[in-house]
């Protein structure tokens, strides 16, 4: 996922057009923080000291699934080669107690199998009853009461086996987790104004043309707190808005989108400023669920973002271009971002009117139908608004482009 992400977009740019390496951050006493969850999905914590271990036989199909894929077709090739050897072996057995093996060559005798004359063809034999490939040179005959029971007993065992280690290998490649390989998550996320308010950004995105169904994001913040009585919380979770009371948690994934969280007086980050995030210690995981499309089955992507990952004054590149009648995301611009004027204080600060100290701007947005003109080769456009309009002369002025005004 998110870590994936390099294998098609590269490292992420400044706005400079400088490859800049993700920085590493440092905890209070200078430690490199540990992740939480990785950039790629995965829970960084292991369960130790456990002893009731009984409890994972108590459900060995799910004790199977997760097994590691070597493990699991060790599995799957023992549970076959063991009950094919252990039912060769008692059919071996029953013909040398019956003496079958001591009258080979007496064709008046009336063997329990025919044609059985050693380990080896009892064992092969044992894998014909078990797979049904059907009797041929060797078959039981009907003098054998005992082997009759014997056949009964293995074909409703090799029924079992096959049902039991089949639907486990199945449950194990349609397993939804690898779809969530070509979700992405942007490898920073972004604080800046939106509408006048400052708001917490990250940007996902699918990479497959089949879509995620009833998709949904949720955030969560990692840190460790004090309660007032004392109580020393570690990894305590809390819930940061991404649109649950509006109902924009829930996407559309079709193109890339930025999720946004609103930072006011109900977001932990309302007292954090530019300067405190950067000393600060947390971590943001954030996780999408949803269906996919062609199986029905639930999928979870998870990614995270430390504090040094959380970059203030910037907002991402739009990768949305309007091409002849369709749509086209450049997934190469998936990471980029691009400073833009923020101011530096929290935002309590700011709702109050106190120091609204900005950053100064930096690269100037991509306009709509920018990316598609360059591509056409008709040179770069004119800066125009989402309708496909031409821009006013004093808006492309403050997007550093020559800006026309409209004929009349």
């Amino acid at each position: 996922m998110a870590q994936d992400n390099a294998a098609f977009c590269g490292v992420p740019e400044s706005p400079g057009g400088e490859a800049k390496p993700p920085p590493r951050h440092a905890g209070p006493a200078g430690r490199t923080r540990q992740r939480y969850v990785e950039k790629d999905g995965k829970c960084n914590v292991q369960h130790g000291n456990v002893r009731e271990t009984y409890r994972y036989l108590t459900d060995i199909f799910t004790t199977l699934v997760d097994l590691e894929w070597r493990f699991s077709l060790l599995v799957f090739i023992l549970a076959y080669a063991v009950t094919w050897l252990f039912f060769g072996l008692i059919w071996w057995f029953i013909a040398y107690c019956r003496g079958d093996l001591d009258h080979l060559e007496d064709h008046a005798w009336t063997p329990c199998v025919n044609n059985l004359n050693g380990f080896v063809s009892a064992f092969l034999f044992s894998i014909e009853t078990e797979t049904t490939i059907g009797y041929g040179h060797r078959v039981i005959t009907d003098k054998c009461p005992e082997g009759i029971v014997l056949l009964l007993l293995q074909a409703i065992l090799g029924s079992m086996v096959n049902a039991f280690m089949v639907g486990c290998m199945f449950v194990k490649i349609s397993q939804p987790n690898k779809r969530a390989e070509t979700l992405v998550f942007s490898s920073h996320a972004v604080v800046s104004l939106r509408d006048d308010r400052l708001c917490l950004m990250f940007r996902v995105g699918d990479l497959r043309d089949s879509h995620i169904v009833e998709a949904s994001i949720r955030a969560k913040l990692i840190k460790s707190k004090q309660t007032q009585e004392g109580e020393f919380i570690p990894l305590d979770q809390t819930d940061l808005s991404v649109g649950f009371e509006t109902g924009d948690d829930r996407l559309f994934l079709v193109s890339p989108l930025i999720i946004s969280h609103e930072i006011d007086e109900r977001s932990p980050f309302w007292d954090v400023s530019r300067q405190q995030l950067e000393k600060d210690d947390f971590e943001i995981v954030v996780i999408l669920e949803g269906m996919v499309e062609a199986t029905g089955m639930t999928c979870q992507a998870r990614s995270s973002y430390l504090a040094a990952e959380v970059l203030w004054g910037q907002r991402f590149a739009p990768v949305l271009s309007l091409a002849d009648g369709f749509y086209e995301v450049d997934y190469g611009s998936f990471h980029r971002t691009v400073e833009v004027p923020t101011p530096s204080c929290s935002a309590r600060r700011l709702a109050s009117g106190g120091d609204t100290e900005v950053t100064p701007p930096g690269d100037a947005p991509l306009c709509w139908g920018a990316a598609a003109g360059r591509r056409r080769g008709r040179g770069p456009e004119e800066p125009k608004e989402s309708n496909g309009t031409v821009a006013a002369p004093e808006r492309a002025a403050a997007a550093g482009r020559p800006g026309t005004p409209p004929a009349r």
